[in-house]
Parts: C-alpha cells; sequence; structure tokens
C-alpha cells in the first residue's frame, strides 16, 4: 500500500511508521510524506536525502542534524530554492548554496543570512542570474543603492517597487523600470507618472 500512494503513511499504524523499508518506498513516491515517519526516520540521512530529492520543503520534517548537512540541504534547494528557509543558519550563510537556492526561486533570498543580503557585489550577481524581484530581500542600504536598483529594474521593471522613494523619483531609474516593463509605472513617484516622456518610453505587454 504504501509504495502506491506515499501520502498513505500518514494512516498507517505507528510501528510501520519505523519499517525503513516502507518508508523509504513511501517519500520515493512522495517525500512530503516524511512528515508522517517515526522520528527515527527524521533522522536517517538517505530516508531524508531520498524525500528532499523529491520535495525540497521535506527538510523542514529532517532532524536538526540533517537541516545543518550541506549534501542533505543541497539536494532540497536543489528540488525548491524555498527551502533555503529550513537549513541551519550556517547554510543559510553559505554563498554557493544560496546561489543554488536563488537560482530556482528568487524569493529564497529572503532566508538568506543577512550578511548576504547587504553583499553588493553578491546581490548585483544574484539580480544578474535570478531577477530583479530579489531587489525585495537585498538590505535596505542596498535598495537605495542607484547602481543596484537599476540593475534590477533592467532585469524586471516590477522591482522598482522595491526601491526607496527617492529612486522611484529619479527619472532615469524610472524610465529603464518602465523600458522593461510598463507596469512599473505604478510604483513610481507620482509626477512621473504623467511626465510624457517616461509615459512614451513604457514597454507595454
Amino acid at each position: 500500500m504504501v509504495s502506491i500512494a506515499g501520502m498513505q503513511l500518514a494512516v498507517v499504524p505507528q510501528d510501520l511508521r519505523a519499517d525503513r523499508t516502507l518508508v523509504l518506498a513511501a517519500v520515493r513516491q512522495n517525500g512530503a510524506a516524511l512528515e508522517y515517519a517515526a522520528e527515527e526516520m527524521h533522522a536517517d540521512r538517505e530516508v531524508v536525502l531520498v524525500a528532499v530529492q523529491d520535495r525540497g520543503l521535506a527538510l523542514q520534517f529532517a532532524c536538526e542534524a540533517l537541516r545543518a548537512d550541506r549534501a542533505t540541504v543541497l539536494a532540497a534547494v536543489l528540488s525548491n530554492g524555498m527551502a533555503l528557509r529550513h537549513a541551519s543558519g550556517a547554510l543559510q550563510a553559505d554563498r554557493d548554496l544560496v546561489l543554488v537556492a536563488v537560482r530556482g526561486s528568487c524569493k529564497a533570498f529572503e532566508f538568506a543570512n543577512e550578511y548576504l543580503q547587504a553583499d553588493r557585489g553578491f546581490v548585483l550577481q544574484l539580480l544578474e542570474e535570478a531577477g530583479g524581484l530579489l531587489l525585495e530581500f537585498a538590505a535596505e542600504a542596498l535598495r537605495e543603492d542607484r547602481e543596484v536598483v537599476e540593475a534590477a529594474v533592467r532585469q524586471d521593471g516590477l522591482a522598482l517597487e522595491y526601491a526607496t522613494d527617492k529612486l522611484r523619483a529619479n527619472r532615469d531609474i524610472v524610465r529603464a523600470a518602465v523600458q522593461s516593463n510598463g507596469l512599473a509605472l505604478w510604483d513610481a513617484a507620482e509626477e512621473l507618472k504623467r511626465d510624457p516622456d517616461i509615459m512614451a518610453a513604457a514597454k507595454w505587454g
């Protein structure tokens, strides 16, 4: 039964939830079934690795030691970048792991270490590789950095939303944003929303 539908692990007797063979079969079918495995299975490296390879977010059910295990976390973020949320603090500060996670989902940058969120060079690299909307999770100082914001809006005009008021009133920044996506006009300073040159530069569709 378990090998057919992994989430059926949720309703099998407790003793079977500690049966390693059955649990492995279950998480191969659906990694999220790890939630219902016996506690000792959450500390079984092979079981957890199989689970996170299928469903990266299953990392949240792994024991603390495995959430600090680089190979396990790497497998999880390769499956789903948002699994970075459940990694240990030390691995949330691992530049290479964060890069992998953000390539999968720019929103994963929310869970990166604050030092990395404030690292100008790293953020510029990520904007290039993962898209402008990552600006939302950059440190405040970088959201008021003209070069950083311009890099973000050139990747995705909608990143203008996350710039400071001062930069949303900057004609060059706003022009770059609306040239990427006309909808960015909604986040421009009021005086620029009605500017004929800005309106003419806006790209729609």
